[in-house]
């Protein structure tokens, strides 16, 4: 069972950034695709990024150019870089691992979910 674990959320101002990272622990992140989704008050979680085991990346249209999604090995993290960020990034971000291996988007190929942290841009 992989458990995981979101951390780096906080308050940024509009233009600002912030990394969130995604710690696991009863799994190795590299075997597996990795993604972010994201949850803003009243709205659907949507996706945001995922990076797979190959080290391919992809990302939603509304961020890209903006985040970097990343993995760090050594210490099985995986991180999500947040830059030029705007009002509308305001969510829980949730950090989500699948079973195998391949690049998805959709929430329900996603088997292991960190509880979110909560990022909040002021403008």
């Amino acid at each position: 069972q992989v458990q995981v674990a979101e951390s780096g959320g906080g308050l940024v101002q509009a233009g600002g950034s912030l990394r969130l990272s995604c710690a696991a622990s009863g799994g190795t992140l590299s075997s597996y695709a990795v993604g972010w989704f994201r949850q803003a008050p009243g709205k659907e979680r949507e996706f945001v990024t995922a990076i797979g085991r190959s080290g391919a990346t992809t990302y939603a249209d509304s961020v890209k150019g903006r985040f970097t999604i990343s993995r760090e090995n050594a210490k099985n993290t995986v991180y999500l870089q947040m830059n030029s960020l705007k009002s509308d990034d305001t969510a829980v971000y949730y950090c989500a691992v699948r079973s195998y291996g391949g690049l998805r988007t959709q929430e329900y190929e996603y088997a292991y979910w960190g509880q979110g942290t909560q990022v909040t841009v002021s403008s």
